[in-house]
C-alpha cells in the first residue's frame, strides 16, 4: 500500500502561472513535483488544497503526495526539496497521513486576504493594491455582509470553468484595518476561479459609490459575470489559511 504525506508550504505567486501545472508555463505545482521526483527518483505528482491564479500568493497551502516506500527522514527531505524549488517557495513541514486523506476534498474552509494601501510605498506595492482615492469601507462592509445571504456566486466566477456547481457558503467577509493596510478577509467552504478578485473589484465599486447595496445584491442575483466589477490584480491576494476536520501539520 502506498504511503500518503501532507506538505505545508507557502509561496510568492509573482514568478508563477498559478498553482496548477500547465503546458509551457512554470507553476508552483510543477516546480515542487520536479523537485520531489528528482529526490525520490520516481514520478511524484502532488495534489493541492486549491488552485490559485497567476500571481496570487499563499501564506498557507497544503498538498499531498504518495510514495511506494515510507520516508525515513522527513526533515532531510524538506531541506533537499527547499534547495531545489527556489526562493519563492518554502516547504515548512511534512507528515504521513491516512491513505485516504485528501488535501483538497477534506478541507472544510479556506480563508483569503486582499491587501489595500492608500499610501504609496516602494516597499509595499509587490503585495498590495495601491488606491490613491478614499473608499467608503462602511458601505463595502454592508455589501460584504450581504453576500452571506447567498450561495450561488456565478456572477463572480471566471467563465467557462470545469466546475459542476457555483454554490459556495461564505461564513466571513469583512474589511478591517491591519497596520497600514485595509484588508478584506473572506472565508468559505470553497471558492470559484477568480471569485475573490471579482468580489473585491465589485466591492471597490461600492466603496467609490458607483453602485449601492441594492445594486450589489442585483449583481449577485443576475448570476452573470459581466454584471460584476473588474478582476483585481492578483499580487495583493493571499490564500491565508486552510482548515481540516482533523489535526494537520
Amino acid at each position: 500500500m502506498p504511503h500518503r504525506y501532507f506538505l505545508r508550504l507557502a509561496y510568492n505567486g509573482a514568478p508563477f502561472h498559478g498553482w496548477q501545472s500547465q503546458p509551457n508555463a512554470v507553476s508552483v505545482q510543477s516546480t515542487i513535483e520536479k523537485a520531489l521526483s528528482t529526490i525520490l527518483r520516481a514520478d511524484t505528482p502532488i495534489t493541492g488544497a486549491g488552485r490559485t491564479d497567476t500571481g496570487v500568493n499563499a501564506r498557507e497551502m497544503y498538498a499531498h503526495f504518495d510514495t511506494a516506500e515510507p520516508i525515513s527522514d522527513a526533515e532531510s527531505l524538506l531541506k533537499r526539496v527547499n534547495s531545489l524549488v527556489g526562493r519563492d517557495i518554502a516547504l515548512y513541514s511534512l507528515c504521513e497521513v491516512a491513505p485516504d486523506a485528501h488535501a483538497r476534498f477534506d478541507a472544510t474552509a479556506r480563508t483569503y486576504k486582499y491587501f489595500v494601501s492608500h499610501t504609496k510605498s516602494p516597499f509595499n506595492y509587490p503585495h498590495c493594491w495601491f488606491c490613491h482615492t478614499p473608499l467608503d469601507y462602511e458601505a463595502m462592509n454592508s455589501a460584504a455582509a450581504a453576500m452571506m445571504e447567498y450561495s450561488d456566486f456565478t456572477s463572480f466566477s471566471k467563465l467557462h470553468t470545469d466546475v459542476k456547481t457555483n454554490i459556495c457558503h461564505i461564513t466571513h467577509a469583512r474589511w478591517e484595518k491591519e497596520g497600514e493596510f485595509m484588508v478584506f478577509t473572506i472565508t468559505a467552504d470553497r471558492f470559484l476561479r477568480n471569485m475573490v478578485r471579482a468580489i473585491v473589484g465589485t466591492l471597490v465599486e461600492v466603496g467609490r459609490h458607483k453602485i449601492g447595496l441594492d445594486e450589489f445584491r442585483a449583481v449577485i442575483e443576475k448570476k452573470d459575470r459581466c454584471s460584476a466589477g473588474v478582476s483585481m490584480p492578483g499580487n495583493a491576494l493571499f490564500l491565508w489559511q486552510i482548515e481540516y476536520p482533523y489535526k494537520v501539520i
